[in-house]
Parts: structure tokens; C-alpha cells; sequence
């Protein structure tokens, strides 16, 4: 059964220096859900990183209140939080020659005394964190010997470890390559299901975000924080949010931001999915309107055109500017 890890009620966040208060964001309201992903989005500047500071308990409130667990985060003191909270930066600056299970074993420094040696417990934790990350087999390696996704890994495992409610993570998917960005998010799906952890995620990523996220939570320039189910917000064009002016739009029937223009409509017949690839690749060839029917075929892949076959777009194209040549 899901339950609330974390809550935000009518909040008022900033900066203060001296008497000047700077508000970022006001009449904020969240909820952060055991055994729930949350994807945080929205552009650079509208007050994610001021978000996740508050929750961290980095700053207070100018008003309003958060509260872990019914206790307001306030309250609990730095060894405390660190017993609630785990945080996965962008680009944390690890030793190289520190191996995996060194770097995971630092999960547990809440709970080690003042010589950080591990007891069975602790040992048992990273073992389990090691085992939900997959890369046991990578325990013994060191960080400057293993690819940007395994370290990624291994990062999301000393916050496992750390055995917290709630996991926050800065853009964990940055600088990875296509592959390793799904991996991790789906990863992550995988440990708030199987672990019960309450997980935001602060991303850019949207299109992998409305494949793995339970939660959106879309923040904007002089907008309340809109949150709900990704599919929700696509049907209402809620998302859209997201992008603000009228250049780009959310297509919900490819699940990808579109460009927003008034292009030529093609005579084209065919499949669909075909036709909109290569109304896609007309679009960025700026390719006016033409006389005639443009016909599409699938198995193998042809182009009919003018009496002629052609095999591929850019065989279509070379065509097409040896007419006006």
C-alpha cells in the first residue's frame, strides 16, 4: 500500500540575504508517494534546484511547511535527515582509485559510528544495494576503470544503502549515452516498486520520463506546480506547460515534441507511420508543395513517383533538385 513520504503544503521558497527575500516559487503543493516515481521537470531557471534544496532542508521555507513521515523536515536534525533522505548529484567527485563496494559501503555513514566500520547490517545493506543495482559482479572494480552508466549505478546504490524513504536524483541520466539513459530510469522504476522507495528524479528527459514515471510534477515561470499522471497531463495538453510560446507543441499521437508551423500538405498516399517520417524529412528540406501524388510502400521500402522508383529519401531528394537544376 502506497503511502505519503513526503508533503508540501502552501510553500513559499527563496533566497534571503540580510533583509531582501528573493521568492522563487509560492503556493506550492506536492506529494511524494512510497513505491511511486516522480519526474521533476520544467526549464532552467523556474526554481527546480530551490525545490529539491527545501526538501533537502538546505533552506526554509518563507512559508508554508514539509514534512517526512508527518514530521516536519525542520525538525530533524542533519544525522536524522540523512537517515530519510539519499541524493544522487549530477557530477559528484569521487577518488578514482576508490572500487564500488567502497563507494556503496559510504551509504552507511548515518549509521556507523565515529570509525566508520561496518557491522553485518551494514555489510548486508550494500550487499542488497549492490544486488537491486545489478553490478555485484562489479564490486571489486575501481570508479576510474568502469563506464559513466556503471558509476551511475553505482551512485543510485550507496543512496539504496543509505536505506532512506525517499531517493532524489539530480539529472541521473545526464551525459549517458541512449542506452545507459533508459537502463537507469528504468532501473529506477524497478527499485521503487521493489523496494518501496518514494524517488524524484529531476530531468530534461521527457520522452523517457513519460515511459517510466508514475508522477509528473511540471514547473513553469509564474505557474503553480502542476502534478499528476503523464498520461493525464498529455490528454488535457497540460504538458504542454512545458513549453511555453507556440514554436513547439506535444504531439500525444507520436509522444514527441513537434515543431509548431503551417507546412504544405503533401499529396502523399501510403502508410501512415511512413508518411510521417518523410513529411518529417520534407519539413527540414523545406520541399514546397508538388504537382503530383506521392505514393508510399512498405516491404521493401519504395518511393513512387512521376512514373519513377525510388529507393530511399535521399534518392528521392537528389531527384527532386536534379529537376530544378
Amino acid at each position: 500500500m502506497k503511502r505519503e513520504a513526503i508533503s508540501g503544503k502552501n510553500l513559499s521558497l527563496g533566497y534571503q540575504k540580510g533583509n531582501d527575500k528573493k521568492t522563487i516559487l509560492e503556493g506550492l503543493n506536492f506529494s511524494l508517494q512510497s513505491g511511486e516515481l516522480t519526474c521533476l521537470l520544467g526549464p532552467n531557471g523556474v526554481g527546480k534546484s530551490t525545490l529539491v534544496k527545501a526538501i533537502l532542508g538546505e533552506i526554509k521555507p518563507f512559508k508554508g511547511e514539509i514534512t517526512i513521515g508527518g514530521k516536519t523536515n525542520s525538525d530533524f536534525s542533519n544525522a536524522e535527515l540523512a537517515k530519510e533522505l539519499a541524493v544522487v548529484l549530477t557530477e559528484p567527485i569521487l577518488p578514482g582509485n576508490m572500487t564500488v563496494s567502497q563507494l556503496v559501503a559510504l551509504g552507511r555513514i548515518p549509521y556507523t559510528n565515529w570509525t566508520g566500520k561496518l557491522n553485518q547490517l551494514d555489510r548486508e545493506k550494500v550487499n542488497q544495494a549492490l544486488a537491486a543495482t545489478k553490478i555485484t559482479y562489479l564490486k571489486d572494480e575501481r570508479l576510474s576503470e568502469i563506464s559513466d552508466g556503471q558509476r551511475q549505478k553505482a551512485m543510485i546504490a550507496r543512496a539504496l544503502a543509505q536505506d532512506g524513504k525517499v531517493m532524489i536524483l539530480d539529472e541521473p541520466t545526464a551525459h549517458l549515452d541512449l542506452v545507459n539513459r533508459y537502463e537507469i530510469m528504468h532501473l529506477l522504476r524497478e527499485i521503487c516498486v521493489n523496494e518501496e522507495k518514494a524517488i524524484l528524479v529531476v530531468t530534461h528527459d521527457l520522452e523517457i520520463a513519460l515511459e517510466t514515471a508514475d508522477q509528473f510534477w511540471l514547473l513553469n515561470c509564474g505557474t503553480p506546480l502542476i502534478a499528476g499522471l503523464p498520461e493525464d497531463l498529455v490528454i488535457s495538453g497540460q504538458i504542454n506547460e512545458l513549453l511555453p510560446g507556440k514554436e513547439f507543441h506535444f504531439d500525444p499521437e507520436k509522444g514527441k515534441i513537434q515543431k509548431t508551423s503551417d507546412l504544405p500538405a503533401w499529396n502523399i498516399s501510403g502508410d501512415k507511420n511512413l508518411t510521417y517520417w518523410i513529411q518529417k524529412a520534407f519539413s527540414k528540406k523545406n520541399i514546397g508543395l508538388l504537382d503530383n501524388l506521392i505514393e508510399v510502400k512498405n516491404e521493401p521500402f519504395q518511393i513512387l513517383f512521376e512514373g519513377k522508383t525510388f529507393l530511399s529519401l535521399e534518392e528521392f531528394f537528389k531527384f527532386l533538385g536534379s529537376r530544378k537544376s
